[in-house]
């Protein structure tokens, strides 16, 4: 989710070189999946909670925040081993993962409503093992926010592939990038007529039906960078768009197709904002406002992976003893974040900094 170095000087020099512009957007897109939790999802996967004043119907969060990691995993992959990046990469995404999972199942363990289904062992393990990914009729998320993290664990692996071999540089890259927009669109009919399980299973555990985010994210930085001329990258980020809209169609049980146009149009302003960000000036902030901002960005991944299901809890006993809902709203924001800076302090930062050390001493070693 984000790019911040080990140690705490490493942490102020990234900071004070990266643009706060990317600070805000990272800011705005982890408030918006809370947002969408908290005013939408919640009642849709709990529909006996009172209905919500404010709604945010729109998933488009979690989506930008895919476009932002292969943007990074761009910028970064060329600096340093590519083994290096690779660790570095899983360092940070699997310890506040586990971590996050272990805290959700006892969570739910021992705090969830009355009426809700305790997780069992097998349970935690399956969810542990991402299984979700693969068959989710059968392997049922503990939080369901946690989508995102097999797809980023995935594209971390074969961008260090990629970067491993001559089609991950210079004029070819292009050609690996229009491909993943476009074999998934020249499969569109089939995944949307009801291809069978094994197909789908392929298809939708490869995340296929999103890898134009990732591109999306890639053709940014190549732009920005001079990498690619700018009519190449809007042709091929309009090809992203399209493929978003083509994403955003499912099949009604009438047998109807039907698209999200809200987070459609959602997302393809994001990948414009996205763009002007990594192509344009920094955004000005007042200085106490531009530090709030890089602090809610540095636990950004921590909130993401905790806040859903330990809301969820909140909502229901708040709901339950009157609280009006957009008191529920702010008190689930607030107890997401105040999580999530838990989990980034105890689990993610000092994680992070062990497993780095632990690769630097052992490939010493190696060449030594």
């Amino acid at each position: 989710m984000h790019e911040l170095t080990a140690t705490r000087a490493g942490r102020v020099s990234a900071r004070s070189n990266r643009k706060v512009s990317w600070d805000i957007v990272r800011t705005g897109c982890v408030v918006l999946v809370m947002l969408y939790h908290a005013t939408h999802m919640s009642r849709v996967t709990h529909p006996e909670l009172s209905p919500r004043g404010l709604v945010f119907p729109y998933q488009v969060g979690a989506s930008m925040l895919l476009v932002i990691s292969a943007y990074f995993a761009a910028a970064t992959i060329g600096r340093g081993s590519v083994w290096r990046y690779w660790w570095k990469r899983m360092a940070r995404l699997v310890p506040p993962f586990v971590g996050a999972v272990l805290v959700i199942w006892l969570v739910l363990r021992f705090l969830r409503p009355p009426s809700w289904v305790e997780p069992s062992g097998r349970d935690l393990a399956d969810h542990l093992l991402m299984l979700w990914n693969w068959k989710p009729l059968d392997y049922a998320f503990l939080d369901g926010s946690h989508w995102t993290v097999p797809l980023q664990l995935m594209g971390f692996s074969f961008a260090a592939a990629l970067y491993s071999t001559r089609w991950g540089h210079g004029t070819k890259l292009p050609w690996v990038l229009w491909a993943a927009v476009l074999l998934p669109l020249a499969q569109w009919h089939l995944r949307i007529s009801g291809a069978p399980e094994t197909y789908r299973m392929l298809v939708d555990g490869f995340g296929a039906h999103r890898w134009h985010l990732f591109v999306a994210g890639v053709a940014i930085w190549m732009v920005a960078t001079g990498r690619l001329s700018r009519a190449h990258f809007a042709l091929l980020l309009a090809s992203c768009m399209f493929a978003q809209v083509m994403h955003n169609f499912v099949r009604t049980p009438e047998g109807v197709l039907d698209c999200d146009w809200g987070s459609t149009a959602g997302v393809c302003l994001g990948l414009l904002v996205l763009t002007l960000v990594a192509c344009g000036p920094d955004w000005k902030l007042p200085p106490q406002l531009a530090r709030g901002v890089t602090w809610f960005a540095g636990i950004s991944y921590g909130v993401f992976l905790s806040h859903q299901t330990i809301g969820y809890i909140l909502l229901h006993y708040l709901d339950t003893n009157g609280v009006p809902p957009l008191l529920q709203t702010t008190a689930m924001l607030v107890t997401g974040t105040a999580v999530g800076w838990a989990l980034t302090k105890v689990v993610e930062r000092p994680a992070h900094d062990f497993l780095l050390r632990l690769y630097d001493r052992l490939a010493a070693r190696q060449r030594g």
